[in-house]
């Protein structure tokens, strides 16, 4: 399973970061490994450099084989809490749209 994350100018892109993206995939999506081609995280600031409540954004996107991408999104304080939303989210729409395969 390939983790590719993208950042905002905003937003830093450093080690910490990269580690803790791949931690939370790891750890959400994990057992969907086998039918997971490449998994794309989107972060950003919403508003830019400006404070504000819920400003950070982590968008997932998750490409599975033969189906087409899912997506699972989160608004947060910061990066690490938007992430471990939006990973459990996608860790939700993952088990929908693949139990439905198996009924």
């Amino acid at each position: 399973m390939k983790v590719q994350l993208n950042t905002d100018s905003h937003v830093q892109h450093d080690p910490s970061v990269q580690r803790h993206v791949e931690t939370a995939i790891e750890h959400s999506l994990g057992r969907f490994r086998d039918q997971i081609t490449r998994v794309e995280v989107h972060l950003s600031d919403v508003n830019g450099g400006k404070p504000g409540n819920d400003d950070k954004r982590c968008l997932i996107e998750t490409r599975l084989e033969g189906r087409p991408p899912v997506t699972a999104s989160d608004d947060a304080d910061t990066v690490k809490a938007a992430v471990d939303g939006a990973a459990r989210k996608m860790q939700r729409v993952l088990d929908s749209a693949l139990g439905k395969l198996q009924q």
